[in-house]
């Protein structure tokens, strides 16, 4: 969490004009400033301590239970929709298209529109970007929480939200994605190391979870006949590969981030 008292010093600043340090000598406001900046930025990249092992199994069986039971799955995948939806914007952007815009819808699905060449390189990144992206960012986050950067996981994960924030083109994704935020910040700023493990560990778990089942939804839809505008038939289309060759990508991509993901959770 980060260090209320360097805050709470830098608004004192604001108010006096300047401070007296232990010393006696004069800090001008400038100096309290950049030395609370100073201050967050080492917090925010610093080595957090690792919990203890039965938190980190039990966070991992908490999401088993976000992600397995259908009912409970149904509220819970709206988290791996803005993963999913952010996929796409992220590599658009990186790829050189030009991100129009997201949307979040209460049933769970999304939709991200870019403009720019309807094939070729690009077009192919962005089309696969999106059932890999909550696998990848679990293993990112995994990879983040084995080196000890468990505030740097958090704000990192406020920065992308944010960031997601300003392309969103409908009401309930814009609340989805505040909420999403908001609790994020809420729980790095107001709650205890413990909490904040607790809580980064849990959203680790879900995402590297989390982006399997939707793989395995796809491969059934697709097998009664529905799901034929999905991200792998479109990428069949652009392609000239079977659709399902991109479902075997997709299912590489999750089932391999689960495996290394959970081996560095749990320390191996």
């Amino acid at each position: 969490m980060l260090d209320h008292a360097i805050i709470n010093s830098t608004a004192k600043g604001k108010i006096e004009g300047n401070a007296t340090g232990k010393s006696g000598r004069r800090v001008q406001v400038g100096e309290m400033n950049t030395k609370s900046i100073a201050g967050v930025w080492d917090q925010v990249i610093g080595v957090q301590p690792h919990p203890s092992g039965w938190l980190v199994v039990a966070t991992c069986v908490v999401a088993l239970t976000a992600v397995v039971p259908h009912g409970i799955w149904r509220m819970t995948r709206n988290a791996v929709t803005i993963a999913h939806e952010g996929g796409h914007g992220l590599v658009a952007l990186i790829s050189g298209r030009r991100l129009e815009g997201i949307r979040l819808h209460s049933d769970t699905s999304g939709l991200t529109v870019s403009r720019g060449k309807p094939h070729g390189l690009g077009m192919v990144l962005t089309a696969a970007a999106g059932y890999t992206a909550p696998s990848l960012l679990g293993l990112g986050g995994a990879w983040l929480l084995a080196a000890g950067h468990l505030t740097l996981l958090l704000w990192g994960a406020i920065a992308l939200l944010a960031a997601m924030l300003v392309m969103i083109r409908n009401v309930y994704g814009l609340l989805t994605v505040v909420l999403a935020g908001a609790a994020f910040f809420l729980v790095s700023w107001l709650t205890t190391a413990a909490v904040q493990a607790a809580f980064g560990y849990l959203v680790v778990w879900f995402l590297l979870l989390g982006g399997v089942r939707p793989v395995f939804e796809l491969q059934r839809k697709r097998r009664y006949g529905g799901g034929r505008d999905s991200d792998a038939d479109q990428l069949a289309r652009l392609t000239n590969l079977p659709a399902a060759i991109w479902l075997m990508l997709f299912y590489a991509v999750s089932l391999c981030s689960l495996f290394g993901g959970g081996r560095w959770l749990l320390g191996g």
